[in-house]
């Protein structure tokens, strides 16, 4: 039976494949059941020059998970000689996460991660579910209590050979479109690239208005 006095928390995460790129966007907003505990947070992290993700979940789970597989790509970049394949990267996250989950704890670390990065084979994007499994995304993804809204505009207007550009606006629109009826996503949005050349910053907005 559902405990009623658990404190819930929501978002809204995308992820996109483009023709040029991967496009990974969120809103700001943290919560803690009917409280707006941040305005202005972060969800689309850089994890090193050329892999990001975004966050869903538990915040200290996040911080943690982030904090450990920073670490552990580094360590196995210097054991290895090479940077990590982003097939490897995303394996290795979700076997924190499966840990993560799976230890022994009044309060399991529930989190839910859209991951993406840049090697020598291309751009490639992994859903890592909070149970720890992997699933290799070529078309949309979404994350979140608001990610019902954004499938509903992936499903119309998403494109197997979308441009960037346009992939970006439908980021854009999938997050306001959640922002404007899921309680817990709101404040504005952050939308990142992911290329040959690394992550890059695309838009940081406070507000979103609808469109």
């Amino acid at each position: 039976m559902e405990d009623k006095n658990i404190m819930k928390t929501g978002t809204t995460t995308v992820g996109i494949v483009s023709k040029e790129c991967i496009i990974l966007a969120a809103d700001k907003r943290a919560t803690a059941g009917n409280f707006i505990a941040d305005k202005k947070v972060e969800k689309v992290v850089k994890i090193n020059d050329y892999m990001a993700l975004t966050t869903a979940g538990s915040v200290s789970d996040i911080q943690l998970i982030v904090k450990l597989i920073r670490a552990e790509l580094k360590l196995k970049e210097i054991r290895a000689g090479r940077r990590s394949t982003i097939k490897e990267a995303a394996n290795l996250l979700a076997g924190i996460v499966y840990q993560s989950i799976r230890g022994y704890s009044m309060i399991p670390g529930i989190v839910h991660f859209i991951f993406a990065g840049a090697d020598q084979t291309g751009v490639h994007m992994y859903d890592i579910y909070p149970d720890g499994s992997v699933s290799s995304i070529d078309t949309f993804v979404a994350s979140g209590s608001g990610s019902m809204f954004a499938y509903g505009l992936f499903e119309t207007q998403y494109k197997a050979d979308i441009s960037k550009q346009n992939a970006i606006d439908l980021a854009v629109k999938a997050v306001n479109a959640a922002i404007q009826r899921d309680s817990a996503s709101g404040e504005g949005i952050d939308v990142v690239s992911i290329d040959a050349n690394g992550v890059k910053k695309e838009l940081s907005k406070r507000l979103i208005v609808a469109l």
